[in-house]
């Protein structure tokens, strides 16, 4: 699609929303929470849950990614996402019954899933085989709390030891591997973490998205030292335990408009599936997107008028 047909697409819809305000780009009340399958359903179960509100506008949109991604994994059949919002399920069954847990959300000591007893809740459903995947700053713990994640995920984020700067991450090669399927290489910029705290047995841990980042982002003494070193921005595992459970830690996505690439897509959907225990079509997951979306279900943040989040090919 050319530059000029992409404007078109996501900005017109956008000019009429402004003029007749027949369509709030900040209304979330249409989409489904925490609504499971019919009870003859034999597929898997995604639970995608969305943090709460963060960060400026077009930045930190969990709530409307995650709206995206709910949209993305419909198109493969056998599959039943379930959306909730604002960090954790309200009814907690939700977890007992999930092949495959997403968190997209703040994360560090605020992490929902660090507060109280959680913990233990998910390792119950961890030692079940139950999926784990964390994107962007949700792949963010604090070494108590990551030391127990590593069993999970085989990496997170650990601040003072990884980093996590804004740069155009090139993707020059891919490995081979189901959530790779059908992603090409490409070049995104995004706050694209690195310096994971990986375990030290990498056995069942693949790199998945790796880049040479400027060596300028390098702050931390761990970086420093990786001068020159290509560094791993999104990875999966396979758990050693007896269920054989699976992870994947994706660090981008902080701008809401790069789920308007496609292999950016792909990659995540890719993973989900692949977590949950769902065969990954060879050609990749179906990943249609319409632009608009991007302009739909956002987080009310400030007082600022609303300004239309663009995807990479129209944003100047």
């Amino acid at each position: 699609m050319n530059r000029f047909l992409s404007a078109l697409l996501i900005l017109a819809p956008i000019q009429f929303v402004r003029a007749d305000d027949k369509i709030d780009p900040y209304d979330q009340s249409k989409v489904a929470l925490e609504v499971e399958p019919p009870a003859d359903f034999k597929g898997k179960r995604v639970l995608i849950i969305a943090g709460k509100q963060s960060h400026g506008p077009g930045d930190h949109e969990f709530f409307a990614g995650s709206a995206i991604l709910v949209n993305l994994l419909k198109q493969t059949p056998g599959v039943w996402p379930i959306m909730v919002r604002d960090g954790w399920p309200k009814n907690e069954k939700l977890l007992d019954t999930a092949d495959c847990i997403v968190m997209y959300m703040d994360g560090r000591g605020g992490h929902p899933v660090v507060q109280g007893d959680r913990m233990k809740l998910v390792q119950k459903q961890i030692d079940r085989g139950c999926g784990w995947v964390n994107i962007h700053y949700a792949v963010d713990y604090l070494p108590q709390h990551g030391k127990t994640v590593l069993g999970w995920m085989g990496g997170y984020y650990e601040p003072n030891y990884s980093i996590n700067p804004h740069w155009d991450a090139e993707i020059r090669t891919l490995p081979k591997h189901p959530i790779t399927q059908g992603v090409k290489p490409f070049t995104l910029r995004d706050e694209w973490y690195y310096g994971m705290r990986f375990v030290e047995d990498t056995k069942g841990l693949t790199p998945i998205l790796q880049a040479l980042p400027p060596d300028a982002t390098r702050a931390t003494a761990y970086t420093k030292g990786r001068k020159g070193e290509i560094e791993t921005m999104a990875w999966a595992y396979e758990r050693p335990d007896e269920a054989k459970g699976r992870g994947f830690g994706f660090t981008g996505g902080h701008f809401h408009r790069n789920w308007a690439d496609e292999n950016f897509r792909r990659t995540v959907v890719n993973a989900i599936l692949w977590t949950s225990k769902v065969e990954v079509p060879e050609a990749g997951a179906p990943v249609k997107f319409d632009p608009a979306d991007l302009n739909k279900n956002l987080d009310k943040k400030g007082k600022g008028e609303f300004k239309p989040i663009l995807p990479p090919e129209t944003k100047k």
